[in-house]
Formats: C-alpha cells, sequence, structure tokens
C-alpha cells in the first residue's frame, strides 16, 4: 500500500525524520521558488542554493537545518514535454530520497502552479506501483509522500483529488493486466469488474456463451471455441443525472485474457507476455471507473469483450467462416488474429447502446508496434476531427498517439473469394488492414476511433517513469476526452 498526504505550506510543521525533496534546474538560482512561497520556504531554499552546486547533473543531497534534502534536476528529456518530465524528476528524486529510510518524504510544491500538482502525484504514484501479490517476501512499504503547496486554494486541492480518483483506477488496471492468464480467466475477470463496478454503484451485465451464441454474437462464440472457460460480452454503464444531452461516449475494449494464436499458435518466446492481450478491457472499465467517480456530467458506458484463445478440440480452424452479428461473414485467415474478431461483436454492442461517440482499445497488431515502436499508440478513425481530438488529448497526458490513415486502397487485401471478408490482410499495412476491417463493424453514425495500444499496454523494462509491467495507457487520456465532451 502507498500513502500520500497534503497540506499548505504554513500548515507544515517539519518532523525530525521528514527528508525534503525539492525540485531544480541546471543553476542554483533556477531553483523553484520566488512569489508566493513563505519566509519558511524561501530560508529553505536558500539554504540549498548556497550548498547546491552550480552543475546539477541528476541530483543530489544537502543540509537544510539538520536535515537531508534531495534536489532533483528536471532535466531535458528528449521528445518529452514539461509535464512528462517533471513526472520523470519527480519518480527520480522519489526513488533517491528513498534509499534512506524514512516515515516521509516531504515534496515542497508551493511554487508550483495548482494543474501541476496533479503531475507531481502521478509521477509519484505511477513510479512507485508494485504488484507483488505473488511474491514470498514483499518489498518494504513506500514512505509517505507528503505534498506541501502553496496555500489552501480549493484548485490545489481539487487539483490532487481529481489526479487520485484516476490514478486509483489506473492501480486496478495495472493489477488485472499482470495478473497471470491462468489467475484470469474470461470468468474470473468477469466477476472482479463486477465487483469494483458494483463498489462503485455502476450498472454492469455480462453474458456467457449460451447467451452469446442464442443472440448470434459469433465473434466472441468463435474465438473462444477452443478453451473451457467461456467467453463473456460485459456491458457497464454511467448515466448521471446531469449527462449532457446527445452524448453517449461507448468504450469497447479487447480482452483476451490469454491469447497463445489458437491454431495459428505464436512463437514460444515471450508468450508469458500474452496476459496482456486484455488490456484494452481493462483499461475501458478502469477509464469509466474514474469517470464515474469523478461525477463528469456525460453518459459513458463500456463494452468489454472477454475471451480466452487457445487450441483445442473445437478450436476455429484456419479457413472457418463465420457471420458477425451485422451479417458479413467473414473467412477466419489466422486464428491469431482474433481481437478483431470479438471487437465484431463490441461495436455491434456500441451501436445498440446509442453511441455518438466510440473508442474502441486493442492490443491488436506488431505491425503498430513496428510502425510505430514502444511509446506510441496508433489511431484510425472515419471522423478526422474526433481522432485529432484523441490525439491532442493524449499530449497533454503524457500518452503519445499518432493517426494512421484509413486507406480504402488497402480495403481490397481483405477480399475473400467465399465469404464478404477475411479477417487479415497480409503483412503488409497490417496495423491499417486491421482498422479497416473493424471500420465495417463501426456503429453506423457514430464518430469512431480505434486504439492499436499493442505497443504501449504493457513494458518488459522500466519506461520512463513506470516500471515493468502493465501501464494502463490510455486511462488518463481517455478521462480527459470524457471531461471535454462532457464541458461541450
Amino acid at each position: 500500500m502507498r500513502h500520500w498526504t497534503t497540506e499548505t505550506i504554513d500548515q507544515y510543521h517539519p518532523l525530525p525524520t521528514d527528508l525534503l525533496l525539492v525540485l531544480g534546474t541546471d543553476q542554483p538560482s533556477g531553483l523553484l521558488g520566488g512569489e508566493g512561497a513563505t519566509a519558511f520556504a524561501e530560508a529553505i531554499r536558500a539554504s540549498l542554493a548556497n550548498q547546491t552546486s552550480g552543475d546539477l547533473k541528476g541530483g543530489e543531497w544537502v543540509e537544510v537545518s539538520g536535515r537531508r534534502a534531495w534536489v532533483q534536476k528536471v532535466a531535458e528529456k528528449p521528445g518529452l514535454d514539461a509535464d512528462e518530465r517533471l513526472r520523470s524528476a519527480v519518480a527520480e528524486g522519489f526513488k533517491a530520497v528513498s534509499s534512506r529510510k524514512s516515515e516521509r518524504v516531504v515534496f515542497l510544491a508551493d511554487a508550483l502552479p495548482a494543474a501541476q500538482l496533479a503531475v507531481v502525484l502521478e509521477g509519484w504514484w505511477l513510479s512507485t506501483y508494485r504488484f507483488e501479490s505473488w511474491k514470498s517476501k514483499p518489498s518494504a512499504p513506500h514512505a509517505v509522500f507528503h505534498v506541501v503547496r502553496a496555500n489552501a486554494d480549493p484548485a490545489g486541492a481539487a487539483s490532487l483529488g481529481d489526479a487520485a480518483r484516476v490514478l486509483d483506477a489506473t492501480d486496478w488496471v495495472r493489477d488485472q493486466v499482470n495478473t497471470p492468464g491462468s489467475s484470469l480467466t474470461p470468468r474470473i475477470f468477469q466477476e472482479r469488474i463486477g465487483q469494483v463496478l458494483s463498489d462503485a454503484g455502476i450498472a454492469w451485465n455480462a453474458r456467457g456463451r449460451a447467451e452469446l451464441e442464442e443472440q448470434g454474437y459469433q465473434g466472441l462464440v468463435t474465438v473462444g471455441k477452443g478453451s473451457d472457460n467461456e467467453p463473456f460480452l460485459g456491458v457497464a454503464r454511467y448515466s448521471p443525472e446531469n449527462a449532457k444531452p446527445g452524448i453517449h461516449l461507448v468504450l469497447v475494449g479487447k480482452g483476451v485474457t490469454f491469447d497463445t494464436g489458437g491454431i495459428s499458435i505464436k512463437p514460444a518466446d515471450h508468450m508469458w507476455e500474452m496476459k496482456n492481450d486484455m488490456a484494452g478491457a481493462a483499461t475501458a472499465i478502469g477509464a469509466l471507473l474514474a469517470i464515474a467517480r469523478s461525477g463528469l456530467p456525460i453518459a459513458v458506458s463500456a463494452v468489454v469483450c472477454l475471451v480466452e484463445n487457445r487450441p483445442g478440440n473445437g478450436s476455429v480452424l484456419p479457413g472457418d467462416i463465420f457471420r458477425a452479428k451485422n451479417g458479413k461473414s467473414v473467412m477466419v485467415d489466422n486464428t491469431d488474429a482474433e481481437g478483431r474478431l470479438i471487437l465484431t461483436d463490441g461495436l455491434w454492442e456500441a451501436g445498440a447502446l446509442g453511441a455518438t461517440h466510440v473508442v474502441d482499445l486493442a492490443t491488436l497488431t506488431g505491425a503498430v508496434i513496428r510502425a510505430l515502436g514502444s511509446s506510441i499508440a496508433g489511431v484510425l478513425s472515419n471522423d478526422e476531427g474526433w481522432g485529432d481530438s484523441i490525439c491532442r488529448t493524449g499530449r497533454t497526458q503524457g500518452e503519445k498517439f499518432w493517426p494512421l490513415p484509413l486507406e480504402d486502397e488497402y480495403r481490397s487485401k481483405l477480399d475473400d473469394p467465399v465469404a464478404d471478408m477475411r479477417n487479415a490482410g497480409g503483412v503488409e499495412a497490417g496495423a491499417i488492414t486491421a482498422g479497416l476491417f473493424l471500420k465495417e463493424f463501426a456503429p453506423e453514425g457514430a464518430k469512431w476511433a480505434h486504439l492499436d495500444i499493442a505497443g504501449t499496454a504493457f513494458t518488459t523494462k522500466a519506461w520512463k517513469y513506470l516500471p515493468e509491467g502493465a501501464t494502463a495507457f490510455g486511462l488518463r487520456t481517455l478521462v480527459e476526452l470524457a471531461r471535454t465532451l462532457g464541458r461541450g
């Protein structure tokens, strides 16, 4: 468990064991301070400035009134904006301070604008996440992170509160994605979702194999045939009384709880990472949770397609054909291109819910990783303005998206002689042809965008301020997108 607290600078009474964390720049004169800081804060900063070397490489310890303080440089980092550099600096500073045992790390944020307090909390929170439920000897608890802000301005407290609600949902997402596949079957996952949504007062319904068969949701049924663990289509709805009229945002998430590739089986190397193939579904639910807890004035639903893709006696075979919910027939060229098959059901459901705006999230293609790497997610949309708004919003949240074209010239790659279309378009433009496939099932009249988060949802080594494992990439963007839509 991690704990954080906050108070204003005039309320702060140092404890003998406090460790101070202060931000600095290349020169001592650049230490954050100035207008609005109290005499106490200025005295601390003056003491630090006198002791800090002119060339602050990364950070260094100094003495302040008999206490230790770490001055952390906000370093230039290629490709990262000011907020991302601040998140990274806070993460690096807290890590350095944590090398010395203390019950509380005090972060002097009295000179930061209220909006950046959230960024400070994010840097600490996201970097100190641990998934240690399987460890026989979990790590010692982190010190309390105590944020000292300038004054009692409600904006500062509100900024921290808003951030904490989103970050708490982020932890839930990361916990689900990091859980081993055998411990998070579709049934277990839908039960976990139901529990967390029930605690938040959000309506939830999940349909299993029998209902899906009866109602014609053949995408999930087809992919799930090889597994003894039945698939589920889950729908969560948040409809506040003050919701903005005429707007219904629906988040659709791919939730393959483990992906072996089915009959078109994946190579063994790194297959363990395929426990993260449900990151889209987890992120959709986490975003909805944060939106509801924040009381945003907008109707939002989440549709999650939960299934396990593995070989078995009943597995779908390459060359098999199924008819999707919208009536189109699909030849399964490659059983490892299963995410787009289950999303046919999720996108249909979004239309049935009356979506005006749709975002689907999926760890969908290796092609997007080859095109954009592990730091940028791909966006494909039937509405240029909607896709651009996602990219712009992502930049404000430290999450990078890049638009890819829904190039109609490539649609013929999905043509099939015996079915309306096939589920794979070959090795060229794989992320684009996957988007073209999904476009065929997007709700008519709705603004739809597909986010391919295959490269960004999970990292096998520390990345920026994030430790190894699940990242919950996209969650902060979705919450801010809903906030913007709600404001109109």
